[in-house]
């Protein structure tokens, strides 16, 4: 059974938009705070959006104002929508939740490129 899917990826050109998808399980998704997460080459996993099961949301710095996560609590989907991209935001996007306490396995995450 997959615990955690994530679809949306692709390239796009520099100020472009992505909408990513993160179809999670039941037992990881309902009542908990989920995160939207992203691994450059060579750097470490790194947080991006932050979103609770009331929907109150804080994101990385790097991202603020550019990025929108959201859920739909009813579907057990989160989403991360993506505007003015830039380079660096290129890297493989994951989503799971934000405890490790109930964190899922890692999927293989959508790889997001920017460049012109």
């Amino acid at each position: 059974q997959v615990q955690l899917e994530e679809s949306g990826g692709g390239l796009v050109q520099p100020g472009g938009s992505l909408r990513l998808s993160c179809a999670a399980s039941g037992s990881i998704f309902s009542g908990n705070a989920m995160a939207w997460y992203r691994q450059a080459p060579g750097k470490q996993r790194e947080l991006v959006a932050v979103i609770t099961s009331s929907s109150r949301t804080n994101y990385a710095d790097s991202v603020k104002g550019r990025f929108t996560i959201s859920r739909d609590n009813a579907k057990n989907t989160m989403y991360l929508q993506m505007n003015n991209l830039k380079p660096e935001d290129t890297a493989v996007y994951y989503c799971n939740a934000f405890s490790v306490n109930v964190r899922g396995s890692w999927g293989q995450g959508t790889q997001v490129t920017v460049s012109s």
